[in-house]
């Protein structure tokens, strides 16, 4: 196990700073980079308080965690439409407003900070702009990108999207960049001078992250283990990968191979039904959430892990933190040609071509067939994630953001 990453937090240097968080699409501390950030925050001498949801597991309006009060809020459930989401961001930016003025009386704050998506949040750190004070956007997802790959048009809505998201650039004191993509937008598209951009990537807390010995019955009774982490949502190519394992299996007649799937999302259900109807509902299991302890032996055990993202206006230019985690673990990787996937993994990934599950297939296959250049794979992603992707690495671009805001 490692030293945790608080005891390389620069001590006291934001005593006496109070922080509000707000964070929209996922409760805390389950949003891993989220809860890394509140965390170093803290390490650094700031009190710190957080705006999020409720989820399972996290169904309690206020919880206090390793001195971090949390305040969490309902949300409706979730839709997949224009509209769905409107009702959505509408509600919790009542919820939002309402507990921002709480946390102001109750703890106060110098920064609100907030986490996308979606770009809305500006609207509630407006009147306290106007009271002093100050606004960092910390850029996790392209929005207007995000939207168009979901629904695949450029309307009314889109456009809105692209007037909100101006509209939190300018507001921000400081924006934080998940990527050198990221941070592009923020200068190029939201107006922002480049150096009050700071790109804090969403690295792996190597402190936490545990490499077991591996568990055999995960194997299935077969030879290879493929793993996958993250979401099951409709943009995330778990649909792909179902096909590349039917080609898999029923066209170059691979039957020692095993996938498992862990995570969850509304896509679940239909991509179940499709393991079924592509005949390949024996050889892929999905684990659902899992928790830490299981999703660290799945990738000990996996000799190769994926991600199926489809290559797309968004995903080519965000950065996907299971491609870091599955580095960590030391383990090859196979993924579509996305450009930020190539700028994370570089060579410890086979790159299929765009989109295509056989291709995709290939190239599982490939890596299977030579165990020397899997290890070797595994290795250098390892290395990379230790020397330049782990948060600890990214702890100094963060309190730098954080010094210049509050100067």
């Amino acid at each position: 196990m490692e030293v945790s990453f608080t005891s390389l937090v620069p001590e006291g240097v934001l005593a006496g700073r109070k922080i509000l968080i707000i964070v929209e699409n996922l409760p805390l501390p389950f949003d891993r980079r989220v809860w890394l950030e509140a965390r170093t925050l803290k390490a650094a001498g700031a009190e710190v308080s957080i705006i999020c949801p409720t989820g399972k597991g996290y169904e309690s309006t206020f919880e206090e965690l390793e001195g971090i009060s949390i305040y969490r809020h309902k949300l409706p459930a979730e839709h997949d439409s224009a509209i769905g989401y409107l009702k959505e961001y509408l509600a919790a930016l009542v919820h939002q407003t309402r507990l921002a003025w709480k946390v102001f009386f109750t703890h106060g704050f110098d920064v609100i900070h907030a986490c996308n998506p979606p770009d809305l949040i500006f609207l509630v750190a407006l009147p306290f702009k106007l009271l002093g004070k100050r606004f960092v956007f910390d850029h996790h997802d392209v929005n207007p990108e995000l939207y168009e790959a979901k629904f695949g048009r450029r309307d009314f809505f889109w456009k809105v999207l692209c007037f909100m998201e101006r509209r939190t650039f300018g507001m921000a004191d400081v924006s934080i960049a998940t990527n050198e993509s990221y941070r592009a937008i923020a200068i190029e598209r939201g107006g922002m001078k480049p150096d009050r951009v700071h790109v804090v990537r969403s690295g792996p807390d190597l402190s936490a992250i545990k490499i077991v010995p591996e568990n055999p019955a995960m194997r299935n009774g077969r030879r290879f283990l493929i793993g996958y982490v993250g979401v099951m949502g409709e943009q995330e190519g778990i649909d792909l990968l179902l096909q590349a394992v039917h080609y898999v299996v029923h066209k170059l007649g691979r039957v020692d191979i095993q996938f498992t799937l862990a995570g969850s999302g509304p896509a679940v259900t239909m991509l179940k039904a499709m393991s079924k109807s592509l005949d390949v509902e024996e050889y892929v299991h999905f684990l659902g959430r899992v928790p830490d302890k299981d999703l660290f032996e799945l990738l000990s055990t996996a000799d190769v892990c994926v991600n199926p993202d489809r290559v797309n206006a968004m995903n080519d230019i965000s950065t996907m933190n299971k491609i870091m985690e599955y580095m960590a673990f030391a383990k090859p990787i196979v993924q579509f040609d996305v450009r930020e996937g190539r700028v994370s993994a570089e060579q410890a990934s086979l790159y299929a071509a765009k989109n295509d599950p056989q291709d995709f297939a290939r190239c599982i296959v490939e890596l299977l067939a030579d165990e020397s250049r899997r290890k070797t794979m595994g290795e250098f992603g390892s290395k990379r994630v230790r020397e330049e992707l782990s948060w600890e690495t990214q702890i100094p671009s963060l309190i730098n953001a954080y010094v210049q805001t509050l100067k």
